[in-house]
């Protein structure tokens, strides 16, 4: 059976203690290992992208597969082939917590674009203020220890 599906996800995960240890030299082989896990799972990647200790996927999200399920596969494997690579000697793993957040396709091209100049945005506004904003214009009311902190 098919099925349209329209079901956009804006992901961000940290590295374990926000530590930097994502070598931007070395991305390229990372994002194209995501991608080949977001395809394996009938996914489809508009955008990814990221700094020395977060990153930003775009991603729509097949019916078939739970969106915890989605993002444990993608950080438990990132987090092995890393580590066994050798072409991210400091990283020590993802934090243990993440944010997706939900958009219309009519917002696609405008998250792509946040997205891809993720190394600007930066420059203006650190990771802390981001996610701080990020929730603030989601309309999401939480205590942000509980977000960010490893336990």
């Amino acid at each position: 059976m098919s099925a349209y599906r329209q079901i956009l996800y804006h992901i961000v995960f940290r590295t374990k203690n926000s530590e930097k240890t994502i070598k931007q030299e070395n991305v390229r082989e990372l994002y194209g290992y995501i991608l080949g896990i977001i395809r394996n799972k009938h996914c489809v990647l508009f955008r990814i992208n990221g700094m020395e200790d977060h990153l930003h996927i775009l991603s729509d999200l097949h019916p078939s597969i739970a969106l915890a399920d989605f993002i444990k596969d993608i950080k438990t494997s990132t987090s092995i082939w890393m580590k066994e690579s050798g072409l991210f000697p400091d990283f020590r793993g993802w934090g243990a917590r993440y944010c997706a957040l939900t958009y219309s396709n009519k917002e696609r091209e405008t998250l792509i674009n946040y997205i891809k100049n993720q190394q600007e945005h930066h420059k203006q506004e650190s990771f802390q203020d981001e996610r701080k904003r990020i929730f603030i214009e989601a309309g999401i009311d939480t205590d942000e220890k509980w977000f960010w902190t490893e336990t």
